[in-house]
Order: structure tokens, then C-alpha cells, then sequence
């Protein structure tokens, strides 16, 4: 079972698109105080949606800590993380997928697609998996 533990939460974003069915997505700054989903596996997370927030209304964001993430395919416990293109978490394999942003670890396993997985994520100043 997916779990979530201490986090860091940024505040004072609000959601630049209908964001209520993207909870545990990664999302992406879209402009001024906002944010949307990510969309492509080199956007840059800032952090995990904790809430469903449409548009205009506030949205609740991890971008350090323990939280759960939607996959998008299967993920092992110790997997590498980051967006895939829809915004949900992807298996990332270092020195292979360079264009795309690490954005934490997995803490435990999903077995199938849109399964939620414990991670522990730090969208501070993500790297390339370079």
C-alpha cells in the first residue's frame, strides 16, 4: 500500500487547467503562480499534485518529501523516477533516458499502469539522468 511521510510543500500555485482528475501527477510551472501537469518527459517537475484543484483554484504540491505518484507502467521499489508524458512516474534508467529529469526514488512497487507508489521526491533542482 502507498504511503506518504514528512514532505516540503510549496505554496501560492494555483492550477492553470483542470488538474481534478491529476492527483498524484507531476506537474510543471505553466506561467506566473501556476501549474499543469507535465507533458512530455523532458518538462521539468516541480512537484507531486497532492489535491484536484481545477482550474484557478489552489493546488497543493510536494516537491520534497514522501508522497505517493501515479505510474504509468510497473515500478520497483529502489526504481530511479520521473515524468513520463502524460505526468505520471516512469522507471528512469541513468546514462540512457538523458532527457529526462530525475525527480526521486521509489519506495515501494506498482505492478500496473495509473497504480499509485510510495516515492520520496526532490523537485528542488532536478538533473537530467545523464
Amino acid at each position: 500500500m502507498a504511503f506518504s511521510g514528512p514532505q516540503v510543500k510549496l505554496t501560492g500555485l494555483k492550477a492553470s487547467a483542470d488538474l481534478s482528475a491529476k492527483q498524484f501527477y507531476f506537474v510543471k510551472v505553466s506561467g506566473a503562480k501556476t501549474v499543469t501537469v507535465c507533458a512530455a518527459v523532458t518538462d521539468v517537475p516541480v512537484g507531486v499534485l497532492q489535491n484536484t484543484p481545477e482550474s484557478g483554484e489552489t493546488a497543493e504540491i510536494v516537491a520534497i518529501g514522501q508522497t505517493k505518484v501515479s505510474g504509468d507502467a510497473a515500478i520497483t521499489a529502489g526504481n530511479i523516477i520521473g515524468s513520463s508524458a502524460d505526468g505520471q512516474a516512469q522507471a528512469v534508467t541513468v546514462g540512457t533516458e538523458t532527457t529526462v529529469y530525475i525527480a526521486g526514488q521509489a519506495l515501494d512497487t506498482t505492478t500496473a499502469a495509473g497504480g499509485l507508489v510510495s516515492a520520496v521526491i526532490n523537485c528542488a533542482a532536478p538533473a537530467r539522468a545523464a
